[in-house]
Protein backbone atom coordinates (compact mmCIF):
# COMPACT_ATOMS: atom_id res chain seq x y z
CA UNK A 1 0.00 0.00 0.00
CA UNK A 2 1.57 3.23 -1.09
CA UNK A 3 1.37 6.43 0.60
CA UNK A 4 2.05 9.96 -0.26
CA UNK A 5 2.26 13.24 1.59
CA UNK A 6 0.40 16.77 1.61
CA UNK A 7 0.73 19.27 3.52
CA UNK A 8 -2.48 20.57 5.91
CA UNK A 9 -3.13 22.75 8.89
CA UNK A 10 -3.86 22.32 12.05
CA UNK A 11 -4.94 24.55 14.83
CA UNK A 12 -2.44 24.62 17.89
CA UNK A 13 -5.31 25.40 20.09
CA UNK A 14 -7.97 22.80 19.25
CA UNK A 15 -6.50 20.58 16.75
CA UNK A 16 -9.27 21.53 14.06
CA UNK A 17 -7.66 19.94 10.69
CA UNK A 18 -8.12 22.01 7.49
CA UNK A 19 -6.81 22.19 3.99
CA UNK A 20 -6.31 25.91 4.14
CA UNK A 21 -4.95 28.46 6.45
CA UNK A 22 -7.70 30.37 8.48
CA UNK A 23 -7.14 33.91 10.23
CA UNK A 24 -10.23 32.47 12.41
CA UNK A 25 -10.53 28.84 13.85
CA UNK A 26 -13.51 27.42 13.05
CA UNK A 27 -13.64 25.38 16.41
CA UNK A 28 -12.40 27.21 19.16
CA UNK A 29 -12.57 30.93 17.43
CA UNK A 30 -9.13 31.54 17.90
CA UNK A 31 -7.22 33.99 15.80
CA UNK A 32 -3.59 32.99 14.40
CA UNK A 33 -3.61 29.43 15.46
CA UNK A 34 -2.93 27.33 12.28
CA UNK A 35 0.30 25.46 11.48
CA UNK A 36 1.24 23.98 8.46
CA UNK A 37 2.32 20.40 8.51
CA UNK A 38 2.72 17.36 6.77
CA UNK A 39 0.43 14.45 6.75
CA UNK A 40 0.54 11.10 5.66
CA UNK A 41 -2.11 10.03 3.58
CA UNK A 42 -2.52 6.21 2.83
CA UNK A 43 -3.70 4.77 -1.13
CA UNK A 44 -7.08 2.88 -0.75
CA UNK A 45 -6.60 -0.86 -2.17
CA UNK A 46 -8.18 -0.89 -5.71
CA UNK A 47 -10.17 -4.12 -4.66
CA UNK A 48 -11.95 -2.05 -1.96
CA UNK A 49 -12.28 -2.40 1.81
CA UNK A 50 -11.67 -6.16 3.15
CA UNK A 51 -14.30 -7.45 5.25
CA UNK A 52 -13.16 -9.54 8.21
CA UNK A 53 -14.23 -10.78 10.86
CA UNK A 54 -14.62 -8.19 14.36
CA UNK A 55 -12.33 -9.01 17.07
CA UNK A 56 -14.59 -8.05 19.69
CA UNK A 57 -18.44 -8.17 20.64
CA UNK A 58 -20.79 -6.08 22.52
CA UNK A 59 -22.08 -7.55 25.75
CA UNK A 60 -24.44 -6.54 28.32
CA UNK A 61 -23.35 -4.78 31.42
CA UNK A 62 -23.87 -8.16 33.79
CA UNK A 63 -21.89 -9.92 31.38
CA UNK A 64 -18.49 -7.46 32.49
CA UNK A 65 -16.86 -9.03 35.15
CA UNK A 66 -15.77 -6.74 37.99
CA UNK A 67 -12.20 -7.65 39.79
CA UNK A 68 -10.86 -5.73 42.50
CA UNK A 69 -8.69 -3.52 41.34
CA UNK A 70 -7.55 -0.99 44.73
CA UNK A 71 -5.98 1.69 44.35
CA UNK A 72 -2.02 1.99 44.85
CA UNK A 73 -1.04 5.15 46.79
CA UNK A 74 1.59 7.13 45.99
CA UNK A 75 3.12 7.20 49.50
CA UNK A 76 1.90 11.16 49.80
CA UNK A 77 -1.50 11.97 50.97
CA UNK A 78 -2.60 15.69 49.26
CA UNK A 79 -1.60 13.58 45.93
CA UNK A 80 -3.72 10.69 46.83
CA UNK A 81 -6.56 13.19 47.43
CA UNK A 82 -6.48 14.95 44.14
CA UNK A 83 -6.20 11.81 42.21
CA UNK A 84 -9.44 10.51 44.30
CA UNK A 85 -7.81 7.72 46.80
CA UNK A 86 -5.00 6.25 44.55
CA UNK A 87 -3.82 5.44 41.32
CA UNK A 88 -5.97 3.59 39.34
CA UNK A 89 -4.19 0.98 37.19
CA UNK A 90 -4.14 1.30 33.47
CA UNK A 91 -4.93 5.12 33.46
CA UNK A 92 -3.27 7.77 31.97
CA UNK A 93 -2.88 10.91 33.53
CA UNK A 94 -1.63 14.17 32.40
CA UNK A 95 -0.16 16.88 34.69
CA UNK A 96 0.62 20.27 33.34
CA UNK A 97 2.00 23.07 34.71
CA UNK A 98 4.60 26.29 34.35
CA UNK A 99 8.36 25.48 33.65
CA UNK A 100 10.14 24.94 37.63
CA UNK A 101 6.62 24.97 38.83
CA UNK A 102 7.67 21.70 40.59
CA UNK A 103 6.14 18.41 38.05
CA UNK A 104 9.23 16.71 38.00
CA UNK A 105 10.14 16.77 40.91
CA UNK A 106 6.84 16.21 42.65
CA UNK A 107 6.63 13.09 40.15
CA UNK A 108 10.22 11.54 41.14
CA UNK A 109 9.16 12.21 44.29
CA UNK A 110 6.14 9.54 43.81
CA UNK A 111 8.13 7.27 41.64
CA UNK A 112 11.07 7.00 44.64
CA UNK A 113 7.90 5.91 47.20
CA UNK A 114 5.91 3.76 44.73
CA UNK A 115 9.53 1.99 43.96
CA UNK A 116 10.73 1.33 47.83
CA UNK A 117 6.83 0.36 48.18
CA UNK A 118 7.91 -3.17 45.70
CA UNK A 119 6.46 -1.42 42.15
CA UNK A 120 8.89 -1.38 39.34
CA UNK A 121 8.65 2.48 38.18
CA UNK A 122 10.12 3.22 34.72
CA UNK A 123 10.81 6.46 33.85
CA UNK A 124 11.83 8.26 30.28
CA UNK A 125 12.78 11.73 30.52
CA UNK A 126 13.21 12.91 26.50
CA UNK A 127 14.52 16.47 28.10
CA UNK A 128 17.48 15.61 30.73
CA UNK A 129 20.39 12.90 30.57
CA UNK A 130 20.65 10.39 33.38
CA UNK A 131 22.81 12.28 35.01
CA UNK A 132 21.06 15.26 35.63
CA UNK A 133 18.33 12.99 36.80
CA UNK A 134 20.87 11.54 39.43
CA UNK A 135 21.99 15.16 40.44
CA UNK A 136 18.14 15.91 41.16
CA UNK A 137 17.26 12.40 42.95
CA UNK A 138 20.54 13.15 45.16
CA UNK A 139 18.03 16.05 47.36
CA UNK A 140 15.26 13.56 48.24
CA UNK A 141 17.44 10.80 49.08
CA UNK A 142 18.08 6.80 48.39
CA UNK A 143 16.39 5.45 46.19
CA UNK A 144 15.34 1.55 45.32
CA UNK A 145 16.46 -0.41 42.36
CA UNK A 146 12.85 -0.87 41.67
CA UNK A 147 13.18 2.46 39.60
CA UNK A 148 14.85 2.28 36.04
CA UNK A 149 15.60 5.65 34.33
CA UNK A 150 15.37 5.54 30.17
CA UNK A 151 16.33 8.89 28.47
CA UNK A 152 14.84 8.46 24.85
CA UNK A 153 12.07 10.20 22.58
CA UNK A 154 11.46 7.62 20.14
CA UNK A 155 7.53 5.60 21.09
CA UNK A 156 8.68 2.77 19.23
CA UNK A 157 11.86 2.27 21.21
CA UNK A 158 9.83 2.95 24.34
CA UNK A 159 7.37 0.75 23.50
CA UNK A 160 9.50 -2.14 23.05
CA UNK A 161 11.21 -1.04 26.40
CA UNK A 162 7.79 -1.15 28.14
CA UNK A 163 6.57 -4.81 26.67
CA UNK A 164 10.29 -6.41 28.08
CA UNK A 165 10.41 -4.82 31.43
CA UNK A 166 6.32 -5.10 32.35
CA UNK A 167 6.98 -1.76 34.87
CA UNK A 168 3.49 -1.05 36.85
CA UNK A 169 3.87 2.61 36.59
CA UNK A 170 5.52 4.97 33.63
CA UNK A 171 6.38 8.51 33.36
CA UNK A 172 6.79 9.97 30.42
CA UNK A 173 9.32 13.33 30.56
CA UNK A 174 7.62 15.35 28.57
CA UNK A 175 5.04 14.53 25.68
CA UNK A 176 6.42 17.76 23.99
CA UNK A 177 9.43 15.97 23.37
CA UNK A 178 8.47 12.16 22.20
CA UNK A 179 8.35 11.52 18.00
CA UNK A 180 6.75 8.91 16.26
CA UNK A 181 8.38 7.70 13.28
CA UNK A 182 5.53 7.26 10.68
CA UNK A 183 4.31 11.27 11.35
CA UNK A 184 6.59 13.38 9.15
CA UNK A 185 6.48 16.40 11.54
CA UNK A 186 8.91 18.00 14.67
CA UNK A 187 8.08 16.80 18.00
CA UNK A 188 5.67 19.20 20.02
CA UNK A 189 3.66 19.37 17.03
CA UNK A 190 -0.10 18.86 17.10
CA UNK A 191 0.15 15.81 14.83
CA UNK A 192 3.03 14.20 17.09
CA UNK A 193 1.56 15.17 20.55
CA UNK A 194 -1.78 13.78 19.26
CA UNK A 195 -0.34 10.90 17.59
CA UNK A 196 2.16 10.38 20.46
CA UNK A 197 -0.75 10.38 23.47
CA UNK A 198 -2.80 8.20 21.34
CA UNK A 199 -0.31 5.07 21.22
CA UNK A 200 0.79 5.51 25.33
CA UNK A 201 -3.20 5.42 25.32
CA UNK A 202 -2.87 2.04 23.99
CA UNK A 203 0.07 1.07 26.04
CA UNK A 204 -1.79 2.14 28.81
CA UNK A 205 -4.75 0.20 28.61
CA UNK A 206 -3.69 -2.87 26.62
CA UNK A 207 -0.68 -4.01 28.94
CA UNK A 208 -2.71 -2.63 31.68
CA UNK A 209 0.26 0.05 32.95
CA UNK A 210 -0.42 3.07 34.50
CA UNK A 211 1.24 6.29 32.58
CA UNK A 212 1.75 10.18 33.99
CA UNK A 213 2.91 12.35 31.77
CA UNK A 214 4.39 15.62 31.91
CA UNK A 215 2.63 18.23 29.86
CA UNK A 216 4.42 22.06 29.03
CA UNK A 217 1.65 24.94 29.45
CA UNK A 218 0.95 27.69 27.13
CA UNK A 219 1.35 31.33 28.55
CA UNK A 220 -2.85 30.96 28.87
CA UNK A 221 -1.81 28.19 31.38
CA UNK A 222 -3.42 25.88 29.34
CA UNK A 223 -1.56 22.33 28.40
CA UNK A 224 0.53 23.06 25.16
CA UNK A 225 -0.72 21.16 22.25
CA UNK A 226 -4.19 20.20 21.20
CA UNK A 227 -7.43 20.25 23.24
CA UNK A 228 -7.96 17.43 22.00
CA UNK A 229 -5.30 15.92 24.20
CA UNK A 230 -6.89 16.31 27.40
CA UNK A 231 -9.98 14.56 26.21
CA UNK A 232 -7.85 11.41 25.14
CA UNK A 233 -6.14 11.01 28.73
CA UNK A 234 -8.23 10.02 31.66
CA UNK A 235 -7.45 12.39 34.28
CA UNK A 236 -5.81 16.09 33.91
CA UNK A 237 -3.58 17.73 36.65
CA UNK A 238 -2.41 21.10 37.13
CA UNK A 239 0.63 22.37 39.30
CA UNK A 240 -0.27 25.55 40.33
CA UNK A 241 1.01 28.45 41.84
CA UNK A 242 4.05 31.25 42.28
CA UNK A 243 7.23 30.07 41.09
CA UNK A 244 8.71 32.34 43.53
CA UNK A 245 6.78 31.70 46.89
CA UNK A 246 7.22 28.53 48.76
CA UNK A 247 3.72 26.64 48.36
CA UNK A 248 2.95 24.68 45.24
CA UNK A 249 -1.06 23.76 44.47
CA UNK A 250 -2.07 20.00 42.84
CA UNK A 251 -5.09 21.14 41.06
CA UNK A 252 -7.44 18.41 39.21
CA UNK A 253 -8.91 19.64 35.98
CA UNK A 254 -10.63 16.12 35.22
CA UNK A 255 -10.60 12.89 36.55
CA UNK A 256 -12.59 9.99 35.05
CA UNK A 257 -12.00 8.16 38.62
CA UNK A 258 -12.81 11.05 41.37
CA UNK A 259 -13.56 14.38 42.07
CA UNK A 260 -12.65 17.38 40.10
CA UNK A 261 -13.24 19.30 43.33
CA UNK A 262 -10.14 18.54 45.55
CA UNK A 263 -6.96 20.26 45.74
CA UNK A 264 -3.44 19.12 46.81
CA UNK A 265 -1.02 21.46 49.08
CA UNK A 266 2.64 21.26 49.08
CA UNK A 267 5.60 23.10 49.98
CA UNK A 268 8.70 23.58 48.13
CA UNK A 269 11.61 22.35 50.28
CA UNK A 270 15.68 21.76 49.22
CA UNK A 271 14.64 18.10 50.16
CA UNK A 272 11.40 18.55 47.63
CA UNK A 273 7.92 19.36 47.73
CA UNK A 274 6.40 18.35 51.56
CA UNK A 275 2.70 18.19 52.11
CA UNK A 276 0.99 20.45 54.04
CA UNK A 277 -1.86 18.52 55.49
CA UNK A 278 -3.65 21.70 57.17
CA UNK A 279 -3.48 24.34 54.74
CA UNK A 280 -5.65 26.62 56.61
CA UNK A 281 -2.95 27.40 59.39
CA UNK A 282 -0.53 27.67 56.38
CA UNK A 283 -2.47 30.15 54.80
CA UNK A 284 -3.60 32.53 57.73
CA UNK A 285 0.40 32.69 58.79
CA UNK A 286 1.58 36.37 59.33
CA UNK A 287 -2.00 37.97 59.44
CA UNK A 288 -1.64 41.82 60.61
CA UNK A 289 -2.88 42.12 63.62
CA UNK A 290 -5.51 44.92 64.13
CA UNK A 291 -5.34 46.19 60.55
CA UNK A 292 -8.47 47.35 58.46
CA UNK A 293 -9.74 45.93 55.58
CA UNK A 294 -8.69 41.93 56.50
CA UNK A 295 -11.12 39.23 57.44
CA UNK A 296 -10.97 35.82 57.34
CA UNK A 297 -12.97 33.74 54.57
CA UNK A 298 -14.17 30.09 54.69
CA UNK A 299 -14.01 28.25 50.78
CA UNK A 300 -14.78 24.70 50.03
CA UNK A 301 -12.13 22.51 48.31
CA UNK A 302 -14.04 19.15 47.03
CA UNK A 303 -14.56 17.65 50.83
CA UNK A 304 -12.25 20.08 52.69
CA UNK A 305 -12.64 23.83 54.15
CA UNK A 306 -10.04 26.30 53.19
CA UNK A 307 -9.38 29.05 55.90
CA UNK A 308 -8.32 31.91 54.15
CA UNK A 309 -7.50 35.87 54.30
CA UNK A 310 -9.14 38.15 52.36
CA UNK A 311 -7.34 41.83 52.18
CA UNK A 312 -8.65 44.89 50.88
CA UNK A 313 -7.14 48.64 50.63
CA UNK A 314 -9.82 51.38 49.41
CA UNK A 315 -8.12 54.72 49.16
CA UNK A 316 -8.90 57.98 47.78
CA UNK A 317 -8.10 58.38 43.82
CA UNK A 318 -6.39 60.98 41.79
CA UNK A 319 -7.20 59.46 38.84
CA UNK A 320 -10.56 60.12 36.37
CA UNK A 321 -11.74 56.50 36.16
CA UNK A 322 -10.99 55.01 39.78
CA UNK A 323 -8.23 51.77 39.40
CA UNK A 324 -9.85 48.14 40.71
CA UNK A 325 -7.71 45.88 40.63
CA UNK A 326 -8.44 42.11 42.17
CA UNK A 327 -5.23 39.28 43.66
CA UNK A 328 -6.33 35.67 43.38
CA UNK A 329 -9.98 36.41 42.96
CA UNK A 330 -12.10 37.40 39.53
CA UNK A 331 -12.12 40.93 38.82
CA UNK A 332 -15.45 41.14 37.33
CA UNK A 333 -16.84 39.43 40.57
CA UNK A 334 -14.96 42.37 42.65
CA UNK A 335 -16.40 44.84 40.57
CA UNK A 336 -20.04 43.58 40.84
CA UNK A 337 -19.66 43.39 44.19
CA UNK A 338 -18.50 46.99 45.04
CA UNK A 339 -21.14 48.25 42.85
CA UNK A 340 -23.63 46.11 45.56
CA UNK A 341 -21.76 47.96 48.35
CA UNK A 342 -22.71 51.57 46.51
CA UNK A 343 -26.27 50.84 45.54
CA UNK A 344 -27.34 48.36 48.89
CA UNK A 345 -24.99 49.76 51.51
CA UNK A 346 -25.04 53.34 50.59
CA UNK A 347 -20.61 52.81 50.24
CA UNK A 348 -19.87 55.99 48.10
CA UNK A 349 -17.08 53.81 46.44
CA UNK A 350 -16.97 55.58 43.29
CA UNK A 351 -14.30 57.78 43.78
CA UNK A 352 -12.18 55.85 45.21
CA UNK A 353 -9.55 53.06 44.54
CA UNK A 354 -10.20 49.43 45.61
CA UNK A 355 -7.11 46.62 45.60
CA UNK A 356 -8.26 43.30 46.75
CA UNK A 357 -5.95 40.16 47.09
CA UNK A 358 -6.01 36.58 48.67
CA UNK A 359 -3.67 36.13 50.70
CA UNK A 360 -0.58 33.32 49.97
CA UNK A 361 -1.09 34.21 46.22
CA UNK A 362 -4.11 30.79 46.36
CA UNK A 363 -6.83 31.98 43.71
CA UNK A 364 -10.42 30.75 44.40
CA UNK A 365 -13.32 31.64 42.91
CA UNK A 366 -16.33 30.13 44.96
CA UNK A 367 -19.24 32.36 45.96
CA UNK A 368 -19.29 31.28 49.58
CA UNK A 369 -16.09 34.08 48.87
CA UNK A 370 -18.61 37.03 47.90
CA UNK A 371 -19.31 38.32 52.00
CA UNK A 372 -15.29 38.42 53.14
CA UNK A 373 -14.97 40.61 49.51
CA UNK A 374 -17.75 42.63 50.86
CA UNK A 375 -16.90 43.27 54.66
CA UNK A 376 -13.04 43.34 53.56
CA UNK A 377 -14.00 46.11 51.67
CA UNK A 378 -16.01 48.16 53.82
CA UNK A 379 -13.49 47.57 56.79
CA UNK A 380 -10.47 49.51 54.68
CA UNK A 381 -13.42 52.04 53.33
CA UNK A 382 -14.55 52.77 57.00
CA UNK A 383 -10.71 52.42 58.25
CA UNK A 384 -12.27 50.17 60.83
CA UNK A 385 -10.93 46.95 61.92
CA UNK A 386 -12.45 43.76 62.53
CA UNK A 387 -12.05 41.60 64.88
CA UNK A 388 -9.31 39.19 64.36
CA UNK A 389 -11.36 36.27 65.56
CA UNK A 390 -13.86 36.13 63.10
CA UNK A 391 -14.53 34.37 59.69
CA UNK A 392 -17.39 35.28 57.06
CA UNK A 393 -18.71 33.05 54.27
CA UNK A 394 -21.59 33.80 52.14
CA UNK A 395 -22.83 34.41 48.75
CA UNK A 396 -24.05 38.05 47.86
CA UNK A 397 -26.95 38.21 45.05
CA UNK A 398 -26.97 41.59 43.00
CA UNK A 399 -29.94 43.19 45.56
CA UNK A 400 -27.73 42.83 48.29
CA UNK A 401 -29.13 39.49 49.92
CA UNK A 402 -26.55 37.16 51.33
CA UNK A 403 -27.64 33.64 49.65
CA UNK A 404 -26.84 30.32 51.48
CA UNK A 405 -23.83 28.02 50.40
CA UNK A 406 -22.92 24.39 50.69
CA UNK A 407 -21.29 22.34 53.62
CA UNK A 408 -22.14 25.25 56.46
CA UNK A 409 -21.54 22.87 58.78
CA UNK A 410 -17.92 21.61 58.21
CA UNK A 411 -16.55 25.24 57.64
CA UNK A 412 -17.91 26.64 60.72
CA UNK A 413 -16.37 23.48 62.93
CA UNK A 414 -13.26 24.12 60.83
CA UNK A 415 -13.66 27.49 61.99
CA UNK A 416 -13.76 26.19 65.60
CA UNK A 417 -10.94 23.70 65.73
CA UNK A 418 -8.57 26.65 64.21
CA UNK A 419 -9.47 29.16 67.78
CA UNK A 420 -12.21 31.35 65.73
CA UNK A 421 -14.68 32.50 68.12
CA UNK A 422 -17.20 34.25 65.55
CA UNK A 423 -19.04 33.05 61.98
CA UNK A 424 -20.38 35.05 60.05
CA UNK A 425 -23.03 33.37 57.92
CA UNK A 426 -26.16 33.88 55.93
CA UNK A 427 -29.11 33.12 58.09
CA UNK A 428 -30.68 30.28 56.11
CA UNK A 429 -27.51 28.41 57.03
CA UNK A 430 -27.65 29.42 60.49
CA UNK A 431 -31.33 27.90 60.90
CA UNK A 432 -30.20 24.62 59.52
CA UNK A 433 -26.90 24.60 61.61
CA UNK A 434 -27.33 22.98 65.10
CA UNK A 435 -25.51 24.98 67.65
CA UNK A 436 -22.21 24.50 68.65
CA UNK A 437 -20.24 25.27 71.60
CA UNK A 438 -17.70 27.66 71.72
CA UNK A 439 -18.39 29.90 68.91
CA UNK A 440 -21.10 32.37 68.12
CA UNK A 441 -23.27 31.75 64.94
CA UNK A 442 -24.11 35.60 63.32
CA UNK A 443 -26.57 35.32 60.55
CA UNK A 444 -27.17 37.85 58.35
CA UNK A 445 -29.84 38.47 55.59
CA UNK A 446 -28.21 41.04 53.54
CA UNK A 447 -24.93 42.87 53.32
CA UNK A 448 -25.66 46.44 55.65
CA UNK A 449 -27.08 43.78 58.04
CA UNK A 450 -23.41 42.19 57.39
CA UNK A 451 -21.50 45.64 57.64
CA UNK A 452 -23.29 46.40 61.03
CA UNK A 453 -22.36 43.13 62.76
CA UNK A 454 -19.08 44.22 62.20
CA UNK A 455 -19.07 47.73 63.11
Amino acid sequence: MAAKTKSVFFCQNCGYESSKWMGQCPGCREWNTFAEEPKIVSKKPASGPVRRESASHPRTLSQIEMGESPRVTTGMGEFDRVLGGGIVQGSLVLVGGDPGIGKSTLLLQMCRNLAAGGKTVLYVSGEESPRQIRMRAQRMGDFSENLKILCETNLADIRETISAERPDIVIIDSIQTMYHEEVASAPGSVSQVRESTGILLQIAKGMNVTIFVVGHVTKEGVVAGPRVLEHMVDTVLYCEGDRYAAYRILRSAKNRFGSTNEIGVFEMRPEGLAEVPNPSEYMLEGKPEGASGSIVACTMEGTRPVLLEVQALVCKTNLAFPRRTAAGTDLNRVNLLMAVLEKRAGLRLSSFDAYVNIAGGIRMSEPALDLGIVLAVASSFRDQPIDEKTIAFGEVGLSGEVRSVSMAEQRVREAKRLGFTSVILPETCRKQLVRVEGIDLVGVRSVRDAILKIG
